[in-house]
């Protein structure tokens, strides 16, 4: 499956604002971020620039949204186009979609410090859901699943301290979770209002209906 190699902080710089890619790190000093808070390339740090036009705005709040799901723009314009096909508001659907994906419930859960290491987790076999191995990222969880780290798989080191750690993460309300056994359960469904996704999902259906 096709993959994003590069430096993820790069990503970030592009953006203009942290996008939280790289867990811990991201809120250290060693974040490059905070050291180079600019634009990357040669001219990333030249302020002489235009005002952006309306597709570029809606462009950069595209891209800042599919950077921080973790996809590329063919898997991440069939999530709009779907939402779309749904009866409802598209953004909220769409944020709703994605928010439903596997890895990205284990990252909200706080068994993964960041969505990038809970892809990891999820495709190398370490999570079950409903007592069942499933190791696609992208497989939507519904209400009354539940997901485990499984029992082995908890000694793993970065695996082991993300659950350490994860008693300083604010699940929410759509999940419930418990650490004790590395497990976390659907409760419901994720309300769109209530869900920080650092873009303008409105703008981001705009540009797909150009």
């Amino acid at each position: 499956m096709a993959r994003y190699r590069a430096a993820a902080c790069r990503l970030c710089r592009r953006e203009g604002k942290k996008l939280f890619l790289k867990g811990q790190k991201c809120q250290s000093p060693k974040c490059t971020f905070e050291k180079k808070g600019y634009a990357p390339g040669m001219f990333g740090d030249d302020r002489r620039r235009r005002r952006p036009s309306d597709y570029a705005l809606q462009l950069r709040e595209k891209q800042k949204m599919k950077t921080v799901y973790g996809l590329l723009e063919k898997q991440f314009r069939r999530y709009v186009r779907q939402a779309e096909r749904r009866d409802g508001v598209t953004s909220e659907l769409l944020v709703q979609a994605l928010e439903c994906r596997l890895d990205n419930v284990v990252y909200r859960a706080g068994l993964a410090v960041s969505r990038a290491q809970a892809r990891q987790v999820v495709g190398h076999r370490h999570v079950t859901v409903n007592d069942r191995i499933v190791n696609i990222p992208s497989f939507s969880v519904r209400p009354g699943d539940v997901i485990k780290v499984r029992e082995k798989s908890r000694e793993i080191v970065p695996i082991a301290q993300a659950i350490a750690n994860a008693g300083a993460v604010v699940p929410p309300e759509w999940l419930q979770v418990d650490l004790e056994n590395a497990a976390v359960t659907v409760v419901g469904l994720p309300e769109p209002d209530k869900i920080e996704t650092g873009a303008d999902e409105q703008q981001v259906i705009e540009f797909y209906s150009r």
